[in-house]
């Protein structure tokens, strides 16, 4: 068993993950797989699997849940905040600077260094679902439990299907994967034994999961009562930020179109203003879920907004981080309320089996994912697709790191891409 890390070291891998973690919240996944499953050995694959997803199921960012949720195993709910502080905070000082220089910066689409990055996170991508389709699909009804998942979610494009598709290989697992090699005595990835718990993970109480649930919905119902009744335009920003975390499933790119409602139905903010703010983000490493900073910042500087423009940056930045704090909450407070009650049940024979099914399902989810849009937005040419198999090659050899793939196809896609 590693030992247990301490709080700083929890914080500082995951603010090295949030300055290098290009490419959205399927390549997000990969890079935390690489850091806390192989390099740091912090959970193990199956765990690893099965809070992904857990946390595919809730609304919120499901690649930010996941980083609070491993360092929840690891720390409680500090290990939780630290993991969630340095993998968000890189990316939030960004977008909160860009609010103040939007209009110095050109056209982000274009940008070859971009483009670079795009192909990186094909590369990255490929390898985890690679590594993980051996790991959690053994055998071939779980292969084609997989390839199903990817058809369907690819085919119905919709919000909900990602939900319905690990809900509905759950239940398969459930029902004819009891009698899977070792079962009862194995991880819900395979045929490995477990022995032991290698993470050794933090269990807090179901109480403490139950406050976290109470507090949720309380702030669900209460929030737009309080900030209609008071006019507080911190209360009326907190409310809208934070009514678009909780009801979103499916990533980063789905909070857009509603906080998009949220700020520029009102008028606060222009279209272009917003979309600018989306390009940024497109740009920068860590979760796309920090353009709430951006949209913070904004809010302060604009007359218009709720604030009616505050004075000195500080307070911009103070907006930013509030905005950042109300869009996050609800999809960490999701994780801290239901991990408790799952440590408990995933030890159970039919829940492991019932997991046998969703792991294979969340192979297929990442699978349709890596086509569309990590394979469709990377791959727009022969080189493109040269440069993606160098670094596959690269990242499988393991004498890599993906830091240095990551830099090197930046730098390539700035003059050749």
């Amino acid at each position: 068993m590693p030992p247990r890390p301490s709080l700083p070291e929890i914080f500082f891998a995951a603010l090295r993950l949030g300055c290098t973690s290009f490419g959205g919240p399927v390549a997000h996944l990969a890079y935390f797989r690489k850091e806390y499953v192989e390099k740091r050995g912090w959970l193990d694959e199956a765990h690893f699997a099965e809070l992904v997803a857990l946390c595919q199921f809730l609304p919120g960012p499901a690649s930010s849940q996941t980083g609070f949720g491993i360092g929840y195993l690891r720390r409680g709910v500090a290990g939780g905040l630290a993991a969630w502080l340095g993998f968000t905070l890189p990316s939030a000082l960004l977008m909160i600077g860009f609010a103040y220089g939007v209009t110095a910066l050109g056209d982000l689409a274009a940008a070859g260094w971009l483009r670079g990055l795009k192909v990186a996170a094909v590369a990255v991508v490929a390898q985890a679902v690679w590594t993980m389709g051996r790991t959690l699909c053994p055998d071939w009804p779980r292969r084609a439990l997989a390839l199903a998942a990817a058809g369907l979610v690819l085919g119905l494009p919709f919000v909900w299907t990602q939900v319905a598709v690990i809900a509905a290989g759950a239940a398969i697992g459930w029902m004819m994967m009891k009698t899977s090699p070792g079962a009862g005595t194995t991880s819900p990835a395979g045929g490995e034994l477990r022995t032991s718990d290698p993470a050794g993970p933090v269990v807090p109480p179901p109480f403490s999961g139950l406050l976290c649930l109470i507090l949720f919905f309380l702030l669900l119902a209460l929030l737009p009562i309080l900030a209609h009744g008071t006019g507080n335009p911190w209360l009326q920003v907190f409310d809208r930020f934070y009514r678009a975390g909780a009801l979103v499933f499916g990533g980063g790119h789905v909070v857009l179109p509603l906080l998009e409602r949220e700020v520029v139905a009102p008028g606060w903010l222009t279209h272009d203003q917003f979309l600018a703010g989306y390009g940024a983000a497109q740009a920068l490493p860590g979760p796309l879920f920090t353009v709430s900073a951006y949209l913070g910042a904004f809010l302060a500087r604009v007359a218009g907004g709720p604030f009616g423009g505050l004075s000195g940056p500080g307070l911009g930045a103070l907006a930013g981080g509030w905005a950042l704090l109300a869009v996050f909450l609800p999809g960490l407070l999701l994780v801290a309320g239901v991990l408790p009650w799952w440590q408990r049940l995933r030890h159970l024979a039919g829940a492991q089996a019932a997991l046998r099914g969703a792991n294979a399902t969340v192979v297929g989810v990442l699978l349709a994912a890596f086509y569309n849009p990590v394979w469709t937005a990377g791959i727009t040419s022969g080189r493109a697709l040269g440069l993606a198999v160098a670094a596959f090659a690269a990242l499988q050899s393991r004498r890599i790191p993906v830091w240095a793939v990551v830099l090197a196809l930046a730098m390539l896609g700035g003059w050749w891409l």
